[in-house]
C-alpha cells in the first residue's frame, strides 16, 4: 500500500527524521493562505501516488503567496501518469547545497532488508543504477545482528556521502530503518535527502510502501489507504475480500490455493497461452464467493476464456459448481469456460455441470490446452 509524501513525512517525523512541516491544500486559495502563514519562499508539490511529479510539472517554487496561488492553480487538476492531482503540499522551500539518496527496501533475491545510499540524489534511483551503478552502495541487513551504527557508517561512506555529512547520515539511516521496521514497510526512501546551506540534513521528499499483509496490525496506516493509482479491478477485488492480481494475458484463471493457481498459470504458459490474472478463492470457498470471483475476472475486457482449476480438500467441488452455475445465470458470460474439478465432491460437481455447455477436463494439462485453444479461437 502506497501512501502520499505528506503522510510518509508524518511517519518519519515520529521517528526523529527531520522533514519540512507543511500543509495539504485542495484549492489555490488555501495554498495562498498557507504560503502567507509559512513565509516565502515555499514549494508547491502535487500529491499523487506515482513518481515523476517534478518532470511532469507537478512541483513548483513560489516566492510569494500570489505565486503560490498561481502554482497551485496550475498543478491542481493536472494529469500525472493517468492520475488527477486533487491535493498539493505547501511547505517551506529549502536552501539546498547538496542532494543525496537514502532508502531501505525488501530485497527478495537476498531475502533481507537492504539499505541503499547514494550521493547522487534528486533523480530516480533506477536511473542512477542503470547509468552509474558505482555510485550506489547497498548493505543487506542480517536479521539477527540488525542494522548497527557501524553498518550505517560503512554504507554511507561507500555511497559517497561526504565526511561533513556522515554523522548526520548515520543517525538518519538508523532512524529510517526503525521507521521502516515498525511501520511494516517494504520500502522507505528519502530522495532527495537535502544538505542545507546551514549544514543540516533534511528529508526534502519521502516515499513509503506498506506491506498489505501487515495492515491488520497497522490500523492507523491502513486507514490512509486510497484506490488512487491502484488497478480498478484489483481495488474492487480487495473490497470484496478476493485475492486477485491482474496480469497481461487473455485467459482468466481461478483456483483454490496460491500454489495451485501459480501452477495453473505455469501450465497455461506451457500450453502456449498467457494468464490474464491470478485469483485464489481459498479453501472452503462457497458458491457466492465463486460467483464473485468469476465476476471479477470478467471485468477485464481482455479475457477470452476462463479456466477454473479446483482441487477439493476443504473446498467442495459441488459448491464450486453451484457458484459457477449461479454466476452464469446472473452475469453476462460471453466467453467459454473450461472446468477442471478434482478431490472432495468433484464427481458431484461434475454431475451438476453436465449439460451446461461448460467444457470439462480431467487434468490440469488438458484443461490448460483447451483454454488456450478456445482463447485463440
Amino acid at each position: 500500500m502506497k501512501i502520499h509524501e505528506f503522510q510518509a513525512k508524518q511517519v518519519l517525523r515520529r521517528f526523529g527524521v527531520p522533514a519540512p512541516d507543511g500543509a495539504v491544500c485542495e484549492t489555490p486559495e488555501e495554498a495562498r493562505d498557507h504560503a502567507a502563514a509559512l513565509g516565502a519562499p515555499v514549494v508547491i508539490k502535487a500529491q499523487v501516488l506515482v513518481g515523476g511529479r517534478g518532470k511532469a510539472g507537478g512541483v513548483k517554487v513560489a516566492r510569494s503567496p500570489e505565486e503560490a496561488f498561481t502554482a497551485a492553480r496550475a498543478i491542481l487538476g493536472m494529469d500525472i501518469k493517468g492520475l488527477t492531482v486533487r491535493r498539493v503540499l505547501v511547505e517551506p522551500a529549502l536552501d539546498i547545497r547538496e542532494e543525496y539518496y537514502i532508502g531501505v527496501a525488501l530485497d527478495r533475491a537476498s531475502q533481507r532488508n537492504t539499505v541503499i545510499v547514494s550521493a547522487s540524489g534528486g533523480v530516480d534511483i533506477e536511473e542512477v543504477a542503470e547509468q552509474t551503478p558505482g555510485k550506489i552502495a547497498r548493505q543487506c541487513v542480517d536479521p539477527v545482528i540488525g542494522f548497527r551504527s557501524w553498518h550505517a557508517l560503512d554504507v554511507a561512506k561507500r555511497g559517497g556521502i561526504p565526511a561533513e555529512a556522515l554523522p548526520g547520515a548515520v543517525d538518519l539511516l538508523q532512524k529510517l530503518m526503525r521507521a521502516y521496521l515498525e511501520s511494516d514497510a517494504v520500502l522507505a526512501e528519502v530522495n532527495p535527502l537535502a544538505l542545507t546551506a546551514d549544514g543540516e540534513l533534511v528529508a526534502a521528499d519521502a516515499k513509503m510502501v506498506i506491506d498489505d499483509n501487515a495492515l491488520f496490525r497497522q490500523e492507523e496506516l491502513a486507514s490512509l489507504r486510497e484506490d488512487e493509482g491502484e488497478d480498478p479491478i484489483e481495488a474492487e477485488a480487495r473490497r470484496r475480500g478476493i485475492q486477485y492480481v491482474r496480469l497481461d494475458g487473455d485467459i482468466g484463471v481461478i483456483g483454490n490455493g496460491a500454489g495451485l493457481v501459480m501452477a495453473t498459470i505455469d501450465e497455461v504458459r506451457t500450453a502456449g497461452g498467457k494468464a490474464a490474472n491470478f485469483l485464489d478463492i481459498g479453501g472452503g470457498a462457497r458458491a457466492e464467493l465463486v460467483r464473485n470471483a468469476l465476476e471479477i475476472v470478467l471485468m477485464d475486457p481482455r479475457v477470452r476464456c476462463v479456466f477454473f482449476n479446483v482441487f477439493g480438500g476443504i473446498t467442495r467441488g459441488d459448491e464450486v459448481a453451484r457458484g459457477i452455475l449461479a454466476a452464469r445465470e446472473s452475469l453476462e458470460v460471453r466467453v467459454p469456460m473450461v472446468i477442471r474439478l478434482a478431490g472432495t465432491e468433484a464427481e458431484a460437481g461434475r454431475r451438476l455441470l453436465d449439460g451446461s455447455g461448460l467444457i470439462p477436463a480431467e487434468t490440469m494439462q488438458e484443461a490448460a490446452a483447451k483454454a488456450v485453444e478456445l482463447a485463440r479461437a
